[in-house]
């Protein structure tokens, strides 16, 4: 079960500049793709390629989904963070029909990263994991997004994904939480432990993983020395246009 900081301002792997909740933001991201799948089914659906996205992965207090947001608005793409991700993938209703989107857009491609995820375990593939992953794909059918954590990397094409994953030690973690909740040392120790262990829980049991290897990525960005959330997203927004030269202009 998800932590919950009732008595506090901040929920650690969320932004602290305030955000439309998962439920608004869901509801205006379901109209958007009603839109798009009439579309695609009043004519010849066109191949099914993704566009290019950015999946960030990070530890829970690094400071991630503020980057993303302030590249967000840079480059001018969408943001689907973990709340929204689980929210939409956990609502039955829509779950069935992107999953059954997902099968009619990509035929064959569940089984194929069934196989890739888990090789001779993909029976373990859960609902959720598999609502997940059409989520992730209607998202990412939509238009340019970045991702921020659940592991999208793992799941999206490889070759149209930037993969960058945010690091720092637990005692900047410690100390940047324990500043922004206003709590003592002790106290923000206590807290990331927790969610580390929600974490390394998820991936454990959705994806069969331990710890990310710095070999999935395509850069590794460290934030106790690159400490200015706008000078992080600068780097990555140079990354992606250098990797998708045709997509962005800065």
């Amino acid at each position: 079960m998800p932590v919950n900081w009732e008595k506090e301002k901040y929920l650690p792997g969320t932004y602290t500049k305030k955000r439309p909740d998962a439920a608004q933001m869901a509801d205006q991201h379901i109209r958007e793709w009603e839109t798009k799948r009439r579309k695609i089914k009043q004519k010849e659906a066109p191949p099914a390629k993704i566009a290019p996205a950015i999946c960030f992965s990070r530890k829970i207090g690094v400071g991630a989904l503020e980057i993303a947001n302030i590249l967000a608005e840079k480059i001018n793409f969408r943001v689907a963070d973990r709340e929204l991700l689980d929210h939409m993938a956990q609502k039955a209703k829509l779950s069935d029909e992107t999953v059954a989107f997902f099968d009619e857009r990509y035929p064959g491609k569940m089984v194929e990263l069934s196989a890739m995820l888990f090789g001779e375990k993909s029976f373990i593939m859960s609902d959720y994991i598999r609502n997940f992953i059409s989520t992730v794909f209607t998202f990412a059918d939509m238009g340019s997004t970045i991702f921020v954590g659940r592991g999208t990397h793992l799941i999206l094409p490889r070759e149209r994904v930037l993969a960058v994953r945010f690091i720092c030690s637990n005692d900047y973690r410690i100390e940047r939480l324990a500043s922004i909740l206003d709590v003592e040392r002790k106290e923000a120790q206590k807290i990331l432990r927790i969610t580390d262990k929600e974490q390394r829980d998820f991936f454990k049991r959705e994806f069969g993983k331990g710890d990310a290897s710095p070999y999935e990525f395509d850069m590794v960005i460290n934030c106790e020395f690159i400490t200015e959330p706008r000078q992080a997203a600068e780097i990555v927004a140079l990354a992606f246009k250098k990797k998708f030269e045709f997509l962005i202009v800065t």
